[in-house]
């Protein structure tokens, strides 16, 4: 969906939302929300849906509020407030559905109200500042993360070498995940902002071409070599963090080397 289209489905659903008794508000999400960034012709949909009592079970039901609904190819409900829809073209939904109250099991980080008919933008306001205050609430000290980090890399190439080739690249995703997060703890970047506190492997080519670059390239590659990767990386980029575990790093490289000669 180009940019154009992808406005024009926006200011659709709102006008849609606008003129139906049951809507409360709606609020765009992530790219849809365009805070930070704009969304692009790889864009889904994000938003919620806030609904007057008694009716937002309705809304999770109904499609018929939807733009284009006569061209939706798959509908199914994701989670009890959440919903994801795919068009004939391939564009994707993803939202919830809530009333005011509900909205308190809903954790956010950008987004934009583009419809408030009583207490929606306050409402969002306050769970932006929880989430936030959630997230550095619970965030791992660094040695957890690095411990975490660098056992996954070493039971992922384990289970590789044993012939688990599934599990063990399974291993080794969560450990791009956990150095993504780490990445952007300690290594300042001009544009930082556009990062997601909720998913840390988003944008991180953006953020740090280089790094994000090579890291994209040995996903595409073999897990022996990814792990390799990521251990170079991490010396490169992480060592002068306190708790970056060097006798662990080397013991781990050793270990990946001994297994693949």
């Amino acid at each position: 969906m180009d940019t154009a289209a992808y406005q024009a489905f926006t200011t659709e659903l709102t006008r849609r939302a606008d003129a139906d008794g049951r809507f409360r508000g709606l609020v765009a999400l992530g790219s849809m929300a365009a805070r930070d960034y704009a969304p692009d012709d790889f864009s889904d949909h994000d938003f919620f849906v806030v609904a007057w009592p008694g009716h937002a079970e309705t809304l999770r039901q109904e499609r018929g509020w939807l733009p284009r609904a006569e061209d939706v190819a798959l509908a199914f409900r994701e989670t009890a407030h959440g919903l994801k829809v795919v068009y004939r073209d391939g564009h994707l939904l993803e939202f919830a559905v809530f009333d005011l109250e509900e909205l308190s099991f809903a954790r956010v980080n950008r987004y934009r109200v583009l419809l408030d008919k009583g207490g929606v933008t306050e409402r969002m306001d306050e769970r932006a500042r929880y989430t936030a205050a959630e997230l550095q609430r619970t965030a791992s000290d660094d040695a957890w993360l690095f411990g975490q980090w660098l056992t996954q890399v070493l039971v992922g190439v384990g289970r590789h070498a044993r012939g688990e080739g599934l599990s063990g690249r399974s291993r080794l995703y969560d450990a791009v995940r956990l150095f993504c997060l780490l990445l952007a703890r300690h290594v300042p970047a001009p544009a930082a902002s556009l990062l997601d506190g909720l998913d840390p492997v988003r944008r991180v080519e953006r953020v740090y071409p280089e790094t994000g670059g090579e890291l994209a390239r040995a996903l595409e590659g073999d897990t022996p070599g990814l792990a390799r990767t990521l251990l170079r990386l991490a010396e490169r980029e992480l060592s002068h963090v306190p708790a970056y575990p060097r006798d662990g790093v080397a013991a781990v490289r050793a270990r990946l080397e001994a297994m693949h000669r």
